[in-house]
């Protein structure tokens, strides 16, 4: 058989492995979970294109050409100017990059941290696992936005969204955590890892090849969620002054902007469309991960129901 051959067969097997694989078979039959991820990917590809289509110093610039309280929606302006005659098009736009870009960061952050520590807890158990989950029991007691309020406080003005991310990324650890260690617990208790274990498998190899593999459907589904409520909390901390500098084209920071003065003098489109392409992310990440609860645990939908 040649290598041509070979090498077809071999894509022919992939491709019907995704087909007939049961998770995405229910996951691409569930239209609420299609219209998340259809949200997510246009937000990716605004991220993107405003990335590389605008310049980040010509956004942030401010320019007083215009009267802004008089500058709406128009031909010219598609989402009118701000307080300082800046165009909020393609700050609203860069603001999707700045909004995936950190959000991303903590999710990911958040995601290891949590993993590690439920994988560790779970598995060594006893002092080990009641040190670990009695910190992250204590870090859940608190309510998460003051926490994380606290805790940004804590780094420098300079580190700007960057210090959001650390704080939200403390405060997302002990959710991965706790569901990292059940899922982790109910994989320890097969046959096969006890043979694993007999037949000389290290601790590390155990835990990633084994134990890990066996965990991602909750990680996913938690990942996915927490995705959105990453975007919402940065948006939240730049909204109360915590998190983006002045003149950054983050959502939460056009939001308080326009609150505080464009709201009341009629200029309603200053914190309209930032609110909007931040309800629209949001809304896509949390219909993706009902969908993929739904298809990774169909039980769960028949109970809802």
């Amino acid at each position: 058989m040649s290598t041509e051959t070979k090498s077809a067969d071999v894509e022919r097997s992939t491709v019907e492995r995704l087909r007939t694989n049961p998770f995405l078979t229910e996951l691409l039959s569930n239209r609420i979970a299609l219209i998340g991820l259809g949200l997510i990917v246009g937000m990716f590809v605004v991220a993107i294109y405003a990335r590389f289509a605008y310049d980040h110093d010509a956004i942030v610039a401010t320019t007083f050409e215009t009267n802004p309280t008089k500058t709406g929606p128009s031909t010219e302006f598609w989402f009118g100017t701000d307080g300082q005659a800046r165009d909020i098009f393609p700050r609203v736009l860069y603001g999707a990059w700045y909004a995936l870009k950190f959000g991303t960061a903590t999710v990911l952050a958040s995601t290891v941290l949590g993993i590690t520590a439920g994988i560790v807890a779970a598995y060594y158990g006893d002092l080990t696992d009641n040190v670990i989950m009695r910190t992250m029991d204590v870090l859940l007691s608190f309510p998460s936005l003051l926490l994380a309020l606290a805790l940004v406080t804590i780094f420098p003005e300079s580190m700007g969204l960057w210090r959001a991310v650390i704080a939200l990324t403390l405060v997302y650890t002990p959710r991965f955590a706790r569901v990292v260690r059940g899922a982790a617990l109910k994989v320890l208790e097969d046959e096969y890892i006890e043979a694993t274990r007999a037949l000389g498998a290290t601790d590390p190899r155990l835990l990633i090849r084994h134990v890990l593999p066996n965990c991602l459907a909750p990680i996913t589904v938690q990942s996915t969620l927490n995705y959105g409520l990453a975007i919402i909390d940065i948006a939240a901390l730049s909204f109360l002054g915590f998190g983006a500098s002045r003149g950054d084209p983050s959502w939460g920071m056009m939001l308080s902007e326009g609150v505080e003065h464009g709201l009341f003098s009629g200029a309603w489109w200053w914190s309209f469309f930032p609110g909007l392409f931040l309800a629209l992310t949001v809304l896509g990440f949390n219909l993706l991960g009902d969908g993929m609860r739904d298809a990774l645990d169909p039980r769960m939908r028949d109970a809802v129901d």
